[in-house]
C-alpha cells in the first residue's frame, strides 16, 4: 500500500500526459538544492530530527513530483514518477505556481493551507520544521534560482510571477 492510499488528498491530480524524461531535470534540481544549501548551512539546524529524512513537493498540476531530502552533507532534490514516490516523511501538495509564490517568499503558507489549496500529508512537525528552515533564508528562494540561470533564469521567473498574478486577480 503506497502513502497515497493510506493518505488521499483532496486536490486534484494531474492527469498523466506526454511522458517527461524526468532524466533532463535532475542536473538542473540537484545543482539548485547543491546551491541554495551551501549558501545558507544554519538552516539545517531548524529541522532538527528531520535532516536528511525525505518529503515529497508535489506540484499538482505537473506530471512528477519532487523527492526533497534536506542534509547538509548530501543535499537532494530530484524530479520522480507521481506513481512511484520515494517512502517520506511529509507531502506537501498544491498547484505550481502557489507552491513558487511560497518559495518566492510572496504568499502565506497558513493562508493556502486553511483555503485547503495546499494540503500536507504524513507528519506535520517535519513540514513546520522544514518551513521553519526555509524561512531562515533572507531573500526569495526562487529569486536566487532565478539568478543562477542569469538572463534566461530572471525572465522566467517574471513571466512566472506575472501568470500567477493573473491567476490571482481571476479568482478575486
Amino acid at each position: 500500500m503506497s502513502n497515497a492510499d493510506l493518505h488521499p488528498s483532496p486536490l486534484p491530480r494531474s492527469r498523466p500526459g506526454f511522458p517527461l524524461p524526468l532524466f533532463l531535470l535532475q542536473p538542473l534540481l540537484a545543482r539548485v538544492v547543491r546551491r541554495i544549501a551551501a549558501e545558507n548551512p544554519g538552516m539545517f539546524n531548524r529541522l532538527g530530527p528531520w535532516v536528511g529524512r525525505d518529503f515529497i513537493i508535489d506540484p499538482i498540476d505537473m506530471p512528477f513530483v519532487l523527492h526533497l531530502r534536506p542534509d547538509p552533507d548530501a543535499p537532494l532534490m530530484r524530479a520522480v514518477s507521481r506513481r512511484r514516490p520515494p517512502d517520506h516523511v511529509a507531502r506537501i501538495s498544491g498547484r505550481f505556481l502557489d507552491l513558487l509564490e511560497l518559495v518566492d517568499a510572496d504568499l502565506d503558507g497558513d493562508a493556502l493551507f486553511f483555503s485547503r489549496d495546499l494540503v500536507i500529508e504524513g507528519n506535520t512537525e517535519a513540514v513546520v520544521s522544514l518551513r521553519n528552515a526555509l524561512d531562515d533564508i533572507d531573500g526569495s528562494i526562487a529569486g536566487r534560482v532565478a539568478d543562477m540561470h542569469g538572463a534566461p533564469g530572471r525572465a522566467a521567473l517574471a513571466g512566472l510571477r506575472r501568470l500567477a498574478e493573473k491567476r490571482k486577480a481571476k479568482k478575486a
